[in-house]
C-alpha cells in the first residue's frame, strides 16, 4: 500500500468497514491520524504531522448503513517513519490481523506476530501488545477461560448423553463452588481395555498453559500392536499427591463398574512418590514399576553424563543378573554419585531381570505420545482440551477398527512376525526333553531351559514379551503343540479388534448444549455455575530470572566524601564543612 486507495465518492458498508480501511492505510503507509470526530453518522480525521495538510471527511448516506467519502483534501507532505510503532496498531487492530493464522495455528507465537507485522507494515509494537492480542484472539475464537468452566457441567452431560456408560464428572470446593477436578472415560476405552488391551497402565501428567493453569493427569495402555490407547483422564487444579489419589480412586471405580474382576495390572510411571502411593492404596495387587525413558532423562539432567544414561539403559535391559551386576559397576566407576543416587530406586521397578510384573515388551510409559494430543491446545480454555482429546480418539479408533479389517492372520502384524521370525530361528536349535512341559533347547552360542507349563525360558523374552522366543518355539513344534496357543490373548487379531470394537460418538454443536443447559436453570433455580479456580497465571509475558550483579558480589559500595576525600561519609555530613 505505497499509495492512497481513496478517493471521493468511494462507499464501505458500514462505519466499522471504513474505520478498519482509513486505520489499515494509516498503518499500511506509516502516517498519524489525529480524529476530530467519529461518530455513527460522521467521521472526520486528518494527519498527525503539524504541517501536514492531508484531511478526509466521510458521512452515513440517509436511510442505509452505508458510509461514503465526501471530502479528500491534500497530499502527505510529513516525513515517515517505518521503524517505529503506531497509534493505530491497537490490539483490536492486531487481533483482526492475526485471527486467521491463530486458526490456523494455535501455537502463533508473540514473536511470529511481531515479525509479520513488521514484514508486512514496516512498524514495531511491543511485544507485550502482541502477547495481550494473543490472548484476546484465542478468547474470540475459543471462547473465554471462565465461560469453559462455567460450560464443564452441561459438556458432561452431553458426553454421558452422546456416548452411554461413559463417566464425566467436575468437582468443585468452598461455597462459591470453585473448580477443583474433572474426571473423564469414554466408555469405548473402558470396555476397549477391559476386553482387548494389554493389563499395563502408563501414568503422567501434562501442566496446561491456560489462564487458570491447572494438570491433565491421564491412564493410557496399549494395543496388541503397541498403540497408544487412551483409557482416562482428568483436570487438576493442583497436582500433587492427594490428586493423584483421587485420580485413581476414579479410575478404580470406572473399572469396577464395568467387570466383575479387574486384571492383574502393571502400571509405569515417573520417580513421583504421590503416584506410587496412589497405586498402592488403590491397586493394591498391582505391580508398580518406574519409566526407564523418565529415568535415564532424570539421571542424564542430574549428572550431565552421556555416558551415564547408556550404562542405565544397558543395565535396565539386561537379562541376567550377572549382566545388570557388570553394568551398574560400570556406573560406579563412572560416578559414584550417580551409582548412590540410582539405588534408592529398587531394580524390580526398573530392571528387566528382576521385574515382578507382566509388562508385554512395554518398559516405558507411552504418556508422551498422548501429551502430544494436546500440545498445541494447552493454552486454550479446559473445554477445549477435552474436544482435541475428543475428537483424536474418534478418528483413531475409526481408523484403527477399518485398518484391523484388512488382517487375515491370527495374530496382530507385528506379533505374527515376531513368531515367524522365532520359527525361522528355532529350526536351527536342538531340542533335548526332560520331562511333559520341560526342554533344554541347544542354539550354536548358548543353552536355554523352556518350560512350557508355566510359559518360561531362561532368556527370559517369553516372560518378558508374552509371546514365545525362538527356544520356546522349538521346544512346542518338537513335541507338536500349536505355538499360537501359547501366545497371550492380547496379541490377537480378535483382541484387537475387540479394542476397538466400540465407537466414541461426536456431541453436539456448542450451542445446542448451551441451549439446554439454560432450559434446566429456567427450570432449577438451584443449577450450580462452576467457577475458574483461584490459582491463575499472571497476565503479561512470563518474566525470565535473572542473575542481578548485586547477588554475585554483595560486598558493601564504599561511600566516600567529595570535600575531604575520605571514607565512611558522605559530603553534607562532613565535619570540615562546618
Amino acid at each position: 500500500m505505497e499509495e492512497e486507495t481513496f478517493f471521493v465518492g468511494q462507499e464501505f458498508p458500514d462505519v466499522k468497514a471504513f474505520r478498519n480501511a482509513i486505520k489499515e492505510a494509516a498503518i499500511a503507509q506509516h502516517f498519524e491520524l489525529r480524529i476530530i470526530k467519529s461518530d455513527l453518522i460522521r467521521y472526520f480525521a486528518k494527519c498527525a504531522a503539524e504541517a501536514c495538510p492531508w484531511r478526509i471527511r466521510a458521512v452515513k448516506l440517509p436511510n442505509a448503513p452505508t458510509f461514503a467519502i465526501r471530502s479528500l483534501e491534500g497530499k502527505h507532505t510529513c516525513g515517515r517513519n517505518a521503524h517505529n510503532g503506531h497509534h493505530q496498531a491497537s490490539i483490536d487492530w492486531i487481533v483482526s490481523f492475526i485471527e486467521q493464522r491463530l486458526r490456523d495455528n494455535i501455537n502463533y507465537k508473540p514473536k511470529d506476530i511481531l515479525h509479520d507485522i513488521h514484514q508486512q507494515y514496516g512498524i514495531t509494537i511491543p511485544y507485550k501488545q502482541a502477547w495481550r492480542a494473543k490472548e484476546r484472539g484465542l478468547a474470540a475464537i475459543y471462547g473465554s477461560s471462565e465461560e469453559g468452566y462455567c460450560l464443564l457441567p452441561s459438556y458432561c452431560e452431553e458426553i454421558k448423553k452422546t456416548n452411554p456408560g461413559s463417566i464425566a464428572e467436575v468437582f468443585t470446593t468452598g461455597a462459591d463452588h470453585r473448580f477443583q477436578r474433572l474426571f473423564v472415560s469414554f466408555y469405548s476405552s473402558i470396555y476397549g481395555f477391559l476386553n482387548g488391551c494389554l493389563p499395563v497402565i502408563g501414568l503422567g501428567g501434562i501442566h496446561l498453559k491456560s489462564k487458570y493453569l491447572g494438570t491433565l493427569l491421564s491412564a493410557t495402555s496399549f494395543d496388541a500392536e503397541g498403540g497408544l490407547f487412551p483409557l482416562a483422564f482428568g483436570v487438576v487444579d493442583v497436582e500433587n499427591d492427594e490428586s493423584w489419589l483421587w485420580f485413581l480412586s476414579e479410575l478404580h471405580k470406572a473399572l469396577e463398574m464395568n467387570t466383575q474382576n479387574i486384571p492383574q495390572l502393571t502400571f509405569i510411571s515417573d520417580t513421583q512418590k504421590g503416584i506410587a502411593d496412589a497405586v498402592r492404596r488403590k491397586f493394591p495387587t498391582s505391580v508398580h514399576d518406574i519409566c526407564i525413558r523418565h529415568l535415564s532423562e532424570s539421571i542424564g539432567k542430574e549428572f550431565k553424563n552421556p555416558r551415564l544414561v547408556h550404562l542405565l539403559w544397558k543395565a535396565a535391559h539386561a537379562t541376567t543378573i550377572i549382566g545388570f551386576k557388570e553394568k551398574m559397576a560400570e556406573i560406579e566407576e563412572v560416578s559414584s554419585d550417580a551409582a548412590k543416587w540410582l539405588r534408592q530406586f529398587h531394580p524390580s521397578r526398573w530392571a528387566f531381570v528382576y521385574f515382578e510384573g507382566t509388562h508385554y515388551g512395554h518398559f516405558s510409559s507411552n504418556i508422551e505420545e498422548f501429551n502430544k494430543w494436546i500440545l498445541e491446545a494447552r493454552e486454550l480454555p479446559i473445554i477445549q482440551v477435552i474436544e482435541r482429546i475428543h475428537g483424536k480418539l474418534m478418528t483413531e479408533f475409526e481408523e484403527r477398527r477399518k485398518l484391523s479389517d484388512s488382517w487375515f492372520s491370527l495374530l496382530a502384524p507385528s506379533a505374527e512376525n515376531y513368531i515367524l521370525e522365532a520359527i525361522s530361528r528355532a529350526s536351527t536349535f536342538q531340542v533335548l526333553r526332560s520331562d511333559q512341559v520341560e526342554f533344554e533347547v541347544l542354539s550354536p552360542d548358548r543353552s536355554d531351559i523352556v518350560n512350557i507349563g508355566t510359559h518360561c525360558c531362561s532368556c527370559r523374552d517369553w516372560q518378558l514379551y508374552g509371546i514365545p522366543c525362538s527356544h520356546a518355539v522349538a521346544a512346542l513344534i518338537s513335541c507338536r503343540k500349536d505355538v499360537y496357543a501359547f501366545t497371550e490373548k492380547c496379541f490377537t487379531a480378535a483382541s484387537y479388534r475387540e479394542t476397538y470394537a466400540g465407537a466414541i460418538y461426536p456431541i453436539q454443536a456448542k450451542a445446542q448444549w448451551v441451549k439446554t443447559e439454560e432450559a434446566a436453570m429456567n427450570d432449577d433455580e438451584t443449577q450450580v455455575f462452576v467457577r475458574p479456580p483461584k490459582i491463575r497465571r499472571l497476565p503479561g509475558r512470563p518474566e525470565k530470572k535473572r542473575i542481578c550483579v548485586e547477588d554475585i558480589n554483595p560486598s558493601k559500595h564504599t561511600v566516600r566524601c567529595s570535600l575531604c576525600n575520605q571514607t565512611g561519609h558522605y559530603k553534607t555530613t562532613c565535619k570540615e564543612r562546618f
